[in-house]
């Protein structure tokens, strides 16, 4: 599974970059604290495949970097998807080595 640091998520951002950031997490959890990115929560996310784009970078996080690497094994092995990335350390990290005003939870 391919990864990307919250760094490299960061200069993607800054630089206006054509890619997808796609939310697992749960919309209690976009709530307290978020990053942008289309809310998918995992439980959704087999009725929601066609909102994964096949033609761009698509970043995938959650909390910790679980979830999302759940989701995108699924989406690897289920769907042909070769383009995901996971988020690695998820929100947490972000919030750590990006933007420390994001609450943590």
């Amino acid at each position: 599974m391919k990864e990307i640091s919250v760094k490299e998520l960061a200069t993607l951002k800054e630089s206006g970059a054509d890619f997808q950031l796609i939310d697992v997490r749960e919309q209690n959890e976009v709530d307290i604290a978020e990053i942008g990115g289309e809310l998918i929560p995992m439980n959704t996310v087999p009725e929601n495949v066609d909102k994964f784009s096949k033609d761009k970078q698509v970043v995938v996080h959650c909390r910790s970097g679980v979830r999302s690497g759940n989701v995108i094994q699924y989406l690897e092995q289920n769907h042909g998807f070769d383009n995901l990335y996971n988020l690695a350390g998820g929100i947490l990290a972000y919030a750590d080595e990006i933007d420390n005003s994001l609450t943590k939870y």
